[in-house]
């Protein structure tokens, strides 16, 4: 996706070979008409798949993952990163590490919330080594739900998530694949 590449290079630093901040537009401070164009792109893509539900992970995968169930006319479902008073009865629970954030997270998603009638759509901003994605991909199969694609904003091609995913059959699409980074000079080059 050409205008996201574009955004990427204008406004993306890259702060080390494996980290790419870009909090001006997609992480931190959002910009929305992008969204908008991120979503309509992944609805153009999954449009023929029989998706009810799109899932994600708190917290950044939200603001991108509500733009796409919007475009796609369904619930958007996200798996969350602490225990809260008001989250009742049983839940899918699994253990993530944060590349980001260096730590461990344990991630819950009420029962009632996916089932074996769901095909979802999972949604993120970020893959670099796909331990979340992981976490996702391991409640959706407990919950016996459908996975009919994962749709990624911007995928670290040079680290092996993606790889890995694709590797064990899922579909997976990312809107720009960045092949390598140069903490030093800034460049980033994309996979063509």
């Amino acid at each position: 996706m050409e205008l996201l590449k574009q955004r990427i290079l204008t406004d993306g630093v890259v702060s080390s070979d494996n980290v790419l901040k870009v909090d001006t537009f997609l992480n931190h401070q959002v910009d929305v008409e992008l969204l908008g164009a991120i979503a309509e792109e992944f609805e153009r893509i999954f449009q023929d798949k029989p998706i009810n539900k799109v899932f994600t992970i708190e917290s950044s995968g939200i603001a991108v993952a509500c733009f796409v169930a919007q475009r796609l006319g369904v619930p958007l479902v996200f798996a969350k990163k602490a225990q809260s008073v008001n989250l009742e009865g049983d839940v899918f629970a699994t253990r993530i590490e944060s590349y980001t954030h260096r730590r461990v997270f344990d991630v819950i998603v009420s029962k009632k919330y996916l089932s074996a009638e769901d095909h979802i759509l999972i949604v993120d901003d970020f893959l670099a080594n796909a331990c979340a994605l992981d976490g996702l991909i391991e409640i959706a199969e407990e919950a016996g739900a459908i996975i009919e694609g994962i749709g990624i904003v911007i995928e670290k091609g040079h680290q092996r998530g993606g790889a890995g995913l694709r590797e064990r059959g899922y579909p997976l699409t990312s809107l720009a694949i960045i092949e390598s980074m140069n903490a030093e000079t800034g460049e980033i080059i994309f996979r063509s």
